[in-house]
């Protein structure tokens, strides 16, 4: 191996983690994040002699990981806007699925439920409603700090195009926040989140929980593009491969579209 390439085997390994976890984030599925870096790395590997330097070694990268990433059956898919009230319904309505969370859990080295890794989930869940393009310009650009001129380039689309495209993000999930997220329109702590809470980590008191957040704390006289904001924080500060809870929000995640279709056709056949 020249010198040259050494180089950039050693920077792939630093924003490795970052471009497994941004992988996660659009897959939604743990395996397919692996396949996807491996023949990421194979690609840029086989490539390194056509990298010219014209953009920097990691936004290469990440285009050649996206443009992987695009053509993926799981990314293109784009979730419902109440998908996740379907799991929610699909879960009530089975004790046994609802019973099957409390062991993936205590598979995880905590066993208890985080606040703020469920917070993240939910984020993940919300973006997945978003046109692809819209997913991947705000992933880019809120979580993993690319330039919009970076973001031009992976995508090779137009300034006015990622642009658009973030704002039409940010509008989408300001409005699905505000009327879904009791967080976001002050009417408590989320059943979701209160719910689990409960049953995962009885001792634990959700709301003291909440209030330690940021985006809780902060929120009083704030609008719903700041609270975005305050939210887009807090998921840019946790890795969905390596948290607490990682197994049990790897499972939801993994399985949320399945079981939302499988419960939309009960209640189709119930109407």
């Amino acid at each position: 191996m020249d010198g040259r390439a050494e180089q950039f085997e050693q920077e792939f390994l630093a924003f490795r983690p970052q471009l497994k976890s941004y992988l996660f984030r659009l897959t939604t599925n743990r395996q397919d994040a692996e396949d996807l870096l491996q023949d990421t790395f194979i690609r840029v590997v086989n490539k390194i002699e056509t990298f010219r330097g014209d953009a920097g070694f990691k936004t290469w990268v990440f285009q050649i990981a996206t443009n992987l990433a695009r053509d993926h059956h799981r990314v293109k898919a784009r979730w419902g806007e109440d998908w996740m009230d379907l799991v929610k319904d699909a879960h009530v309505a089975d004790p046994a699925l609802f019973a099957r969370k409390k062991v993936v859990l205590e598979s995880d080295p905590e066993g208890k439920f985080v606040l703020s890794e469920h917070l993240n989930y939910c984020f993940n869940c919300t973006v997945k409603t978003l046109l692809v393009e819209e997913q991947v310009c705000l992933w880019l650009k809120e979580v993993y700090d690319f330039k919009v001129s970076e973001i031009m380039l992976i995508l090779e689309l137009s300034e006015g195009k990622v642009k658009h495209a973030l704002t039409n993000a940010r509008r989408h999930l300001s409005r699905i926040f505000q009327h879904k997220c009791v967080l976001i329109n002050k009417q408590g702590t989320c059943s979701q989140c209160t719910g689990l809470n409960k049953m995962y980590n009885p001792e634990q008191d959700a709301h003291v929980e909440a209030n330690k957040l940021k985006l809780l704390r902060e929120q009083e006289g704030k609008n719903m593009e700041q609270l975005l904001e305050l939210r887009m924080q807090l998921v840019k500060s946790i890795d969905p491969m390596s948290g607490k809870t990682k197994a049990l929000h790897s499972y939801l995640i993994e399985n949320s579209p399945a079981w939302a279709k499988k419960q939309q056709q009960i209640q189709d056949l119930k109407k």
